[in-house]
């Protein structure tokens, strides 16, 4: 049996800390879980480049009897996103052997902290509706959605040609989710069914018009008299976010460091003693860059 060290309770304290990090970072995300997520273990440093393979167009070619086939030279697509984004919170706990003894007291330092990260995240990819130009934007700004606009972004992704197997998602603030959920047709059983009653009932839209309809708290907001509201509607392959692993440190520099990673996200724990406030500090750091991927399967639904 291992002895018990002053080592061992550092390395495990990092990895209990580490071990809490990311439900609650996942738990938090809106967008987050919706877009295209490419992480790998590898190390990376901020400004780094990272291309992301994107399938390419191939057309179907009739052969007659006796013919030949028609071979196609595909060009494979890319898209270019920079981990220009390093988002850190950092806290201290003056006695770190209490997080042992009392795990709850590690969830109440830990879940500010993670969804302070979280909440940068969601902003940064709600930011991206400016990318959106493949199809007009939809909706009246200053103007509440109505059903039309709804069935008027559904239309915009089909003509053009996201692909049917891909689920099509609705984020909008809560404004506009609240107002959809009063149009008359999606809150009522008779003409909606469950997903009316789920409206009624439990406060949420569920699927409607073929979207999975999602609130945020940081759709963008531009303009003033009136202001314009950005919701997003896209498809999974519309929007990318690229997450990296940071670097450990350096050995014999006194700080301690632990990945945590689940469900291709990555974060890194670092725990080191601060002589001066006499507390052991937390930083938990996640590197990451987020992008357009596909112009076509997204387009902004202005209210």
């Amino acid at each position: 049996m291992a002895a018990i060290t002053s080592t061992n309770v550092a390395n495990a304290i990092v990895k209990l800390v580490a071990a809490e990090a990311l439900p609650v970072l996942v738990g938090n995300l809106v967008m987050g879980n919706l877009v295209n997520r490419d992480y790998e273990p590898a190390l990376a440093q901020a400004g780094d480049t990272i291309n992301v393979p994107i399938p390419p167009t191939m057309v179907a070619n009739n052969i007659l009897e006796g013919g030949t086939v028609q071979p196609q030279n595909p060009s494979l697509g890319n898209a270019q996103i920079t981990l220009n984004t390093h988002a850190e919170s950092t806290f201290q706990i003056p006695d770190v052997t209490k997080v042992l003894a009392v795990p709850d007291l590690l969830r109440i330092y830990m879940e500010p902290a993670v969804a302070a990260i979280a909440q940068k995240i969601e902003s940064d990819l709600m930011g991206l509706y400016a990318g959106f130009t493949a199809n007009a934007p939809v909706g009246t700004p200053g103007t509440p959605i109505t059903e039309a606009t709804i069935d008027a972004a559904e239309t915009a992704l089909f003509l053009a040609k996201a692909p049917p197997s891909e689920q099509k998602y609705l984020v909008v603030d809560a404004n506009t989710y609240s107002t959809w959920r009063q149009i008359p047709r999606f809150s009522e059983f008779q003409s909606a069914g469950d997903a009316g009653l789920r409206a009624m009932i439990d406060g949420t839209i569920g699927k409607l018009k073929d979207f999975f309809v999602f609130r945020s708290q940081f759709v963008e907001r531009t303009g003033s008299a009136p202001v314009t509201t950005h919701n997003l509607a896209f498809t999974r392959s519309a929007l990318g976010l690229v997450i990296r692993r940071l670097p450990q440190p350096l050995p014999g520099t006194g700080a301690i460091a632990e990945y945590a990673e689940l469900g291709n996200f990555g974060m890194r724990v670092v725990m080191s003693y601060q002589p001066n406030t006499l507390a052991q500090q937390f930083t938990v750091d996640v590197l990451y860059g987020c992008g357009v991927l596909r112009n076509a399967a997204g387009v902004q639904v202005n209210t």
